[in-house]
């Protein structure tokens, strides 16, 4: 996903964008939906979170080890 849909996401939870990771802009918008703040951390490829709607992007990202 791009940044600038996360924005658009993070604007309608209210939450700010400005100076921050892509990574921590999502792990912000998960504590907003009340959801663990753990984009990026899943180890070995390993996700519980089969609803997340960040879910393939955060093991991509896990596997590479960039956030």
């Amino acid at each position: 996903m791009k940044m600038q849909e996360v924005r658009k996401i993070a604007k309608e939870w209210g939450v700010k964008t400005a100076r921050v990771s892509k990574g921590e802009v999502i792990r912000r918008i998960q504590r907003a939906e009340g959801n663990f703040p753990c984009f990026g951390s899943a180890v070995a490829g390993i996700c519980d979170q089969r609803d997340c709607l960040w879910r393939s992007e955060c093991l991509d990202v896990s596997v590479k080890g960039v956030s």
